[in-house]
């Protein structure tokens, strides 16, 4: 089989994106007040099961690149589809929220791995001077899994298990599709300890990349509680119903096509300028979204910013990182991604206690605080420190 171009790489990172993050991480909140009617899931308890695929995404991001030496790319791509199946195939199946927070923890180990095993695909076959681009455009991938759920939601708009049951077939295609395409390690599995990193990895890089990971704890906690409770919000503050958040959830994953320009902003704009605007962005669709939750032209408007701040800001992480630690890509993204999922974990079920104790409208405007916050701290960090970029800021 012919070689992956870039544009076939990108296409194919973007579908399991789509699977591994889309699909069976973040459009849980998309169906979660349907689950909480079914199965009787308080909102303390939802933001503890919404926390779940987070909490399992850091340890399996932490182990990703050492399992992507060992397996290789082909069989570590396989596994994150296969594994994205197997999760959502058993949220479809829960009869009780435990065997539900199963399938969330298993949707999160699919996520883990798929990252870096793609970050290492495309240093594998793309030209270094498009792997920037093509990171990107892989990352945005989520947006079009996200997207996928509006079609779901509309024909299955409280038939949660059927959506999900249709969601695990699309894992198992995009399994099949890793398999046939992504490249093969021409050499067997290595039973000795492989190195992760280059010996070379400086001071600087390692500060450049903890800087990147401290933010993304913060932005983590910010998105936290729209990934899980934007729905519940507009349903039961703003009385819309279930079929409509399928179409919020469609503007979130449009809105997020624009995180693939993710590379471009960094380039043309510099990393301080590019991180601080998307994280304005993202803290202006919370305050949108609960000025009126039941205006339905607000509640779209608020989910097109959300996907696009979200989605550049993830773009950021991924593509910066790899500028940071050019000769480690599988390990690059670790820690930022890493981080996000730290801020994630610790947002959840904040998000869920500050909606019991004092409702959807207070809780989303404090998280928009703080984002406005991480922002200014992103400035101060990005701008005029000793930022440590590869030679070609593109790549």
């Amino acid at each position: 089989m012919s070689p992956l171009s870039p544009l076939g790489m990108a296409a194919l990172g973007s579908g399991v994106i789509a699977i591994t993050y889309g699909l069976a991480r973040f459009v849980f909140g998309l169906f979660l007040p349907a689950m909480r009617d079914e199965l009787t899931i308080s909102a303390t308890m939802a933001g503890v099961i919404g926390a779940l695929p987070f909490l399992s995404f850091v340890f399996t991001i932490l182990a990703a690149p050492l399992v992507t030496r060992r397996l290789g790319v082909r069989r570590t791509g396989v596994a994150a589809a296969g594994l994205a199946g197997v999760g959502l195939i058993m949220i479809a199946q829960a009869p009780s929220s435990l065997l539900l927070a199963a399938g969330v923890l298993i949707c999160g180990i699919s996520t883990g791995l798929s990252s870096p095993v793609m970050a290492q695909a495309v240093y594998r076959v793309v030209p270094a001077d498009l792997r920037g681009r093509v990171n990107a455009t892989i990352n945005a991938g989520t947006s079009l899994g996200i997207a996928l759920a509006m079609p779901a939601v509309l024909l299955w708009a409280e038939a949660w298990r059927s959506a999900y049951t249709g969601f695990a077939a699309l894992a198992a295609v995009g399994a099949l599709a890793a398999f046939c395409y992504l490249p093969r390690d021409d050499q067997g599995i290595s039973l000795s300890r492989p190195r992760l990193l280059p010996e070379s990895v400086s001071r600087a890089q390692w500060l450049g990349i903890a800087r990147l990971s401290g933010l993304a704890v913060g932005m983590g906690i910010v998105s936290a509680v729209y990934w899980v409770f934007a729905p519940d919000a507009v349903i039961n503050a703003g009385g819309l119903l279930p079929s409509q958040t399928a179409w919020m959830w469609l503007a979130v994953g449009l809105g997020g096509l624009s995180g693939a320009s993710a590379g471009d902003l960094i380039a043309r704009f510099g990393p301080a300028a590019s991180h601080a605007a998307a994280l304005v962005v993202m803290s202006a669709s919370l305050g949108l979204l609960v000025i009126d939750p039941g205006n339905f032209a607000l509640v779209l408007a608020s989910a097109a910013l959300f996907g696009a701040g979200y989605m550049t800001l993830s773009g950021f992480y991924l593509v910066r990182s790899t500028q940071i630690m050019t000769e480690a890509p599988a390990f690059a993204p670790v820690l930022p991604l890493l981080a996000t999922s730290v801020g994630q974990v610790a947002g959840s079920p904040l998000a869920g206690w500050l909606v019991g104790a004092e409702g959807h409208v207070t809780t989303f405007m404090l998280f928009a605080l703080l984002g406005l916050a991480v922002a200014g701290l992103g400035t101060w960090l990005l701008n005029g420190r000793a930022a440590v970029a590869s030679p070609s800021i593109g790549q």
